[in-house]
C-alpha cells in the first residue's frame, strides 16, 4: 500500500515504466503521467470551461451523428465537421484531444490563454513532434445532470494508431459509465473505489459522500486519478495496491457505507509472451479475480452498507450461470450477506475472444489477432468453459441481524438511465419484503408506480384476452404475465384499499376461496413490489 505525492507517485511510474519489461505491466514506450501543478489548477479549468470544451458543448459542436461516433471511436464524422468550422478554441481542442491531430504553438497559446502551449508542455499535456504539437495524454470532458469534469488518461488504440501498451490507464468507457449509472447515489459517509482507473467513479462520489478513499494495482492509474481529482476541485484518499490489500492495517479492515468497483475483470488467458494489460486483466486464472473480490468485499461493509461493481463470469458446458453466484455466496467470508446478482449480456467463447483482442488494438487478418485468438479458447477450452455472463452485483451488508436474501435476476433488455435510483428503491423493497410473511404483506395498502400500463392481447373474435401484461415504463421495463385476478388486485390499488380487503372482493367475483386467492397471489405481488410496480401507499411519494 501507498500514500504518494503525486510528484512522487509520478515519478515512481516513470520509473517503472522505463525499467519494467512489458510482460509484467510496464512498457518502456508509455508516456510520462501528467502533474497538475497547483498554480495551474485554476487557469487550466478556467480555459476549458470558457472554450465550452464540456460535454454539451462538444455535442453542439459535432452534432448528434459525429458525437456519437466519436464515443464509438470512429472519428472521421468528427473530422468532417470540424474541418468545416472556422478555428474556435474548442475546436482546437477537440482536433488536439479527440482526433489526435497535431497543432501549433500558436493555435494553443490562443485555446489556452491563461495556461498557454508552454504550460501545457510543463503539465505534460502536450509533447513536442516534428509536425507541431500533439497531445500526451487524453483529456476529455465528462459529467452527470449537474456536474462538469476532466478525465485525464492515456490516449485510445484509434488516436495513436498502435496497440495498447500493458500499464494503459482507460479513459471513460462503457464499463464505467455502466456501473455509475447503476450505481446507488443515496447520501454516505465512507466510499471506496476499487480499481478507481482514471477516477470516474470517485467523480460520482464527490457528488454524495464525506470521504472517499480511491485504489488501484497500477501506480499509472493512481497518479492519472490524483490528475482527474486535482482539476475537479476534488480530494480523495488515494491509495496503491492489489484488491483490499490497501484498506487493511495490521489485519484489520477499513468498513465503507459504499464499495464501488469497475475492477479488471476481464477473462484472460495465462499463456507466457501475451501481454498483461492492467486496467482489464486481473492477473488471475480465469474468473477467480471477481471471486476474490466476492470473498473479500464483506468484510469492508459498515452495517448497511452496500457493494456495487460489475463482473464477468465463467459458464461451464451445461451448467447454469446462477451455480456459479450460488457457490461463492456460500462461501464463508459471505455469509450474511444480502445479494441480487443481474446478470445482462451474455458471449459464446468465441465472441468473447474477439470482443478482447480487438479492445488490445488488435485486428482480424493479422497474425497476433490469430494467436491471442488462439489463446483465449485453449484457456477456455481447458476449464470447459462454454460462455461468459457480464452483470452488476449488488452485495448488501444488514443493518440489523437477521436472515439474508438473495436474487439471481436476468435482465438482457433495455433498462431504464439512470438506474442507480430504481437499485436503491430495490434494496429498500426486496429487505422489507424479506422480512414480512402473507399477513403483514396483505395487510398493507398499495399504489401502481406512475409508470406502470396494462396490456390486453385478445385472439380475434375473443371475447376474453389470451394475454394481460403489467408493464413497467421505467426501472427494469419489466413486462410481467398476469391472469384477471392479478391485473384486477393491480387496478383496485389506488391506495385506498387495503390489499387483502381487495382480495376478498375479487375472490367473491371470481368464486375462488379468499385464502387459496391470497396464497396464489403472493409470489406475483411480492414480484410487483421488489420491481417498484407496485410500492407501498405509505412511500408512494417518493417513488414519483
Amino acid at each position: 500500500m501507498s500514500h504518494l505525492d503525486p510528484r512522487e507517485l509520478a515519478s515512481s511510474v516513470d520509473d517503472r515504466v522505463s525499467s519494467a519489461p512489458t510482460e509484467q505491466g510496464g512498457s518502456p514506450e508509455s508516456p510520462p503521467v501528467p502533474v497538475l501543478p497547483p498554480e495551474l489548477v485554476e487557469p487550466l479549468r478556467a480555459d476549458l470551461f470558457d472554450a465550452a470544451f464540456t460535454v454539451e458543448g462538444i455535442d453542439d459542436i459535432l452534432g448528434p451523428v459525429a458525437a456519437t461516433a466519436i464515443m464509438r471511436d470512429h472519428l472521421v464524422p468528427a473530422r468532417r465537421v470540424l474541418d468545416r468550422l472556422g478555428e474556435t478554441p474548442a475546436t482546437t481542442m477537440l482536433r488536439l484531444f479527440g482526433l489526435g491531430e497535431a497543432v501549433t504553438h500558436a493555435e494553443l497559446d490562443e485555446a489556452f490563454p491563461r495556461v498557454r502551449a508552454a504550460g501545457l508542455l510543463r503539465i505534460g499535456l502536450v509533447r513536442e513532434a516534428e509536425d507541431g504539437l500533439r497531445a500526451a495524454c487524453d483529456l476529455r470532458p465528462y459529467g452527470d445532470e449537474e456536474h462538469t469534469w476532466w478525465v485525464v488518461s492515456d490516449l485510445a488504440e484509434v488516436t495513436t494508431g498502435r496497440p495498447l501498451h500493458p500499464d494503459h490507464v482507460l479513459g471513460v468507457g462503457g464499463a464505467s459509465l455502466t456501473l455509475a449509472r447503476w450505481t446507488p447515489r443515496t447520501p454516505v459517509g465512507r466510499v471506496l473505489d476499487l480499481g478507481t482507473g482514471c477516477g470516474v467513479q470517485a467523480l460520482h462520489a464527490g457528488t454524495h459522500a464525506d470521504e472517499i478513499v480511491a485504489t488501484d494495482l497500477s501506480a499509472r492509474a493512481v497518479a492519472f486519478a490524483t490528475f482527474t481529482a486535482e482539476l475537479a476541485g476534488q480530494r480523495w484518499d488515494l491509495r496503491q495496491g492489489d484488491l483490499f490489500t490497501p484498506v487493511v492495517h495490521d489485519g484489520v479492515p477499513e468498513q465503507f457505507d459504499l464499495v464501488v468497483s469497475n475492477p479488471p475483470f476481464v477473462i484472460s488467458p495465462r499463456r507466457a509472451g501475451l501481454p498483461r494489460y492492467e486496467y482489464r486483466d486481473g492477473g488471475r486464472e480465469g474468473d477467480a479475480l471477481v471471486e476474490a473480490f466476492v470473498r473479500g468485499v464483506g468484510a469492508h461493509l459498515a452495517p448497511g452498507g452496500v457493494a456495487c461493481f460489475l463482473a464477468n463470469w465463467e459458464v461451464a458446458a451445461g451448467a447454469q450461470w446462477q451455480e456459479r453466484w450460488r457457490a461463492w455466496l456460500d462461501a464463508p467470508e459471505c455469509a450474511g450477506l444480502d445479494a441480487w446478482v443481474i446478470a445482462r449480456e451474455q458471449q459464446d467463447v468465441a465472441e468473447y475472444a474477439e470482443t478482447w483482442a480487438r479492445d488490445g488494438g488488435h485486428r482480424p487478418g493479422t497474425a497476433e489477432y490469430d494467436r491471442w485468438i488462439d489463446a483465449w479458447l485453449d484457456d477456455f477450452e481447458a476449464r470447459g468453459v462454454e460462455s461468459v455472463r457480464f452483470g452488476v452485483v449488488v452485495l448488501q451488508r444488514p443493518a440489523e441481524g437477521r436472515e439474508r436474501w438473495i436474487e439471481l435476476d436476468e435482465v438482457t433488455g433495455a433498462v431504464d438511465s439512470p438506474m442507480g435510483p430504481h437499485v436503491a428503491r430495490g434494496l429498500t423493497a426486496r429487505t422489507r419484503l424479506h422480512s414480512l410473511d402473507d399477513e403483514a404483506l396483505f395487510a398493507d395498502t398499495y399504489v401502481a408506480a406512475a409508470d406502470v400500463t396494462e396490456e390486453r392481447h385478445t385472439r380475434p373474435g375473443a371475447s376474453d384476452p389470451s394475454v394481460i401484461l403489467i408493464r413497467q415504463g421505467g426501472g427494469f421495463r419489466r413486462a410481467i404475465q398476469a391472469d384477471t385476478a392479478l391485473a384486477a388486485f393491480v387496478s383496485v390499488c389506488d391506495g385506498e384499499l387495503p390489499a387483502q380487503v381487495a382480495v376478498t372482493a375479487i375472490a367473491a367475483l371470481t368464486d375462488e376461496d379468499p385464502v387459496d386467492l391470497r396464497a396464489r397471489l403472493s409470489g406475483p405481488v411480492r414480484r410487483l413490489l421488489a420491481d417498484g410496480l407496485l410500492v407501498p401507499a405509505a412511500t408512494a411519494v417518493d417513488h414519483e
